[in-house]
C-alpha cells in the first residue's frame, strides 16, 4: 500500500533533502511547497528505485528529483528541481514536452510552475531492463519487435519535430516498456530544439550496433546487418526524408 505524506507534513518528517535538494535551504523548501499546492498537489509518496540518503524515489537527474505525487484527480510524476541544477526554471523542459506531447512522445505534461515539473505518471521498466527479462522465447521474440518498432518510430517523430534527446545514445534510463508493452521516452532536460536532431542515428547504435543491450537484441531478437544500417543511417543523416527512414525499418524488418 502507497503512504503518502501530505505536503503540511513533508518538512516535518525530513523529507527537506528531497524538495531541496542536494542542500536544503528553508526558503527554496517554502517557495516549492506553494509551488506544489498551486499545481493541485495535495502529498508525495516516497517510493521508486532511486535512493537519495535513506529516501527512495522514482528518479534523479542532473536537474530535478522525480517523486510520486498525488492530485485530487491522480497520481503523477513531479519534477523537482535541484538546488544545484544551474537551470532558472522548468520552462525548457516544459516547452519541449508540449512540442513532443502532439505527437505522441513523452509522458504527458500536466502542469508547470518555476521549479516543479507535474507530468503523466509512466510506470514500467527501463528498457535495458525488460529486454533482459524478456528471455528469447517466440512470443518474447514477437513482443520484442513490437516494441523496438514503437522506440524507433518515436524517435522519427522527435526528428520530424526538430526535438533532439541528446542522450539515446545510451538510452538505458530514458526509455521505459509498460507492462502492456507501451514504451514511452523519458527525461526530456536535456533535449534541444536547436541541434541538429540525431534521435535515429542515436538509437540505432544503442539498439543494434554497440554495448551489452545490442548484443542481446542482436542474438535474441533481430541480427540487424551492421553494415547495411550504417549505410542506411549514411543516407538519412544527408537526406532525413521518409522514405531513407523507410529504408532503416526495412533494414529491421527483413531479418524478422
Amino acid at each position: 500500500m502507497q503512504d503518502f505524506v501530505s505536503l503540511d507534513r513533508l518538512e516535518k518528517e525530513g523529507y527537506s533533502q528531497i524538495i531541496s535538494y542536494p542542500k536544503p535551504d528553508t526558503g527554496d523548501i517554502s517557495k516549492k511547497l506553494a509551488e506544489m499546492r498551486r499545481l493541485g498537489v495535495t502529498a508525495l509518496c516516497f517510493e521508486g528505485t532511486k535512493k537519495i540518503g535513506n529516501v527512495m524515489v522514482l528518479g534523479k537527474g542532473h536537474v530535478g528529483i522525480v517523486v510520486l505525487a498525488k492530485t485530487d484527480s491522480r497520481l503523477a510524476a513531479l519534477k523537482i528541481k535541484r538546488t544545484d541544477s544551474g537551470r532558472a526554471s522548468m520552462q525548457h523542459e516544459a516547452e519541449v514536452l508540449k512540442i513532443v506531447n502532439k505527437v505522441g512522445v513523452g509522458p504527458r505534461l500536466l502542469r508547470c510552475s518555476e521549479n516543479l515539473l507535474l507530468m503523466e505518471l509512466a510506470e514500467g521498466k527501463p528498457f535495458s531492463q525488460w529486454i533482459n527479462d524478456l528471455g528469447d522465447s517466440e512470443d518474447a521474440k514477437y513482443v520484442a519487435q513490437k516494441v523496438l518498432r514503437q522506440i524507433l518510430e518515436q524517435c522519427w517523430r522527435l526528428d520530424e519535430v526538430g526535438v533532439d534527446h541528446g542522450e539515446l545514445s545510451n538510452a538505458s534510463k530514458h526509455i521505459i516498456v509498460q507492462p502492456n508493452n507501451v514504451v514511452y521516452i523519458l527525461d526530456f532536460e536535456t533535449a534541444s530544439t536547436q541541434r541538429r536532431v540525431s534521435n535515429i542515428t542515436s538509437i540505432c547504435h544503442y539498439l543494434f550496433l554497440g554495448g551489452a543491450t545490442s548484443e542481446i537484441v542482436r542474438k535474441n531478437i533481430v541480427d540487424v546487418d551492421p553494415a547495411s544500417l550504417l549505410e542506411a543511417l549514411r543516407a538519412y543523416k544527408k537526406s532525413r526524408t521518409p522514405s531513407n527512414f523507410n529504408v532503416i525499418l526495412e533494414i529491421f524488418y527483413e531479418k524478422i
